[in-house]
């Protein structure tokens, strides 16, 4: 459970969090009460990949405690700065599935739509922090090629909104998008991948809910926390807010090392998503991303670690562990 929530004096409209997200690894460190000795190599990482934590974000981490897991997981760190055997800037070559501006097209029946160019949040274990942003931010017009072309092709019944994250757009674009699929006859889902109910859950509005619900897409979000500390009231006033509304919610998680490495701290995450009414849905292997080397965890203790919470946990609150691998037409899951 997080020990610090956010004092509802403190809620702003969710445009002025992203705003006021801290961006200065030296405001981070000060608001945190970390040591000074941290900053030259936060500096020197954050001009690598920029830092961005929203505040509301912030208020649930645990001062003066550089290994907290919400600290561990937006802290820029000398070790990004360390080339790794391995690792690169695709790790899942989605250059080659890139064919189409803003479109992501890697698995049989979905599309995947790059519907904003930004986060809320700058995770370090981002695998997409190399991905080319700027060449995928497509105009009106170039959405509506897209979308010709997803109704071209009768096999594809869901899109997923990806970023970036998604609901870093406005609510009015998000509209347009989801009018112009839902002509589409063949699409049947609406798939929303989004970080941003967790690091700024006032996002959820009513025009949010008025877009995501509104057609004849079912609708389907899938939020991603990899900690219980993260689900405070203000997240869980959000995720109810989604499930009065009939959206099917969804978690998927990233496996890191030192961030929820620990049985103890997979079964308070399935547990208080239980509470939410959320499943857990994926625990991701670490994307071989240069960069975040520092997160990676053995196969071999991330399987032993699944198998514990096979045995301590009901099914249907045990995620699936798998990992993502260039051109596979599926997620492989880990045995």
């Amino acid at each position: 459970m997080p020990t610090n929530p956010i004092p509802s004096a403190s809620i702003v409209t969710w445009q002025e969090a992203l705003i006021q997200a801290v961006r200065d690894p030296s405001e981070l460190l000060e608001l945190l009460e970390l040591p000074k000795s941290l900053l030259p190599q936060a500096q020197a990482a954050d001009r690598l990949f920029e830092l961005k934590v929203p505040r509301s974000f912030i208020k649930r981490m645990k001062k003066g405690d550089v290994n907290d897991p919400l600290l561990r997981q937006v802290l820029p760190l000398g070790h990004e700065l360390i080339e790794t055997d391995g690792f690169s800037h695709d790790p899942l070559a989605e250059a080659q599935s890139n064919h189409t501006k803003g479109m992501v097209h890697k698995y049989q029946g979905r599309v995947l739509l790059v519907v904003a160019p930004n986060c809320a949040v700058n995770c370090r274990y981002c695998f997409r922090r190399h991905f080319p942003y700027q060449d995928n931010n497509p105009s009106r017009q170039q959405w509506q090629a897209v979308f010709e072309q997803i109704a071209s092709d009768s096999s594809i019944a869901e899109v997923i909104f990806s970023g970036g994250d998604p609901l870093a757009s406005p609510d009015r674009q998000l509209q347009w998008m989801v009018e112009q699929l839902a002509q589409i006859p063949h699409l049947k889902r609406l798939r929303v991948h989004t970080r941003l109910p967790i690091v700024i859950p006032q996002r959820i509005t009513e025009s949010t809910l008025q877009w995501l619900t509104g057609s004849r897409l079912k609708p389907v979000m899938v939020i991603h926390s990899n900690h219980a500390n993260e689900l405070n009231g203000e997240v869980a006033s959000a995720l109810a807010q989604l499930q009065e509304h009939k959206v099917m919610l969804l978690n998927q998680a990233v496996l890191l090392k030192g961030v929820n490495d620990k049985l103890e701290t997979q079964i308070a995450l399935s547990e208080r998503l239980f509470e939410l009414d959320v499943l857990p849905y994926y625990l991701h292997l670490l994307d071989k991303v240069q960069g975040t080397a520092h997160f990676d965890l053995a196969e071999r203790e991330a399987l032993a670690l699944h198998q514990q919470m096979q045995a301590n946990l009901p099914g249907f609150l045990v995620p699936k562990l798998v990992r993502e691998e260039a051109g596979e037409s599926q997620k492989t899951l880990i045995w």
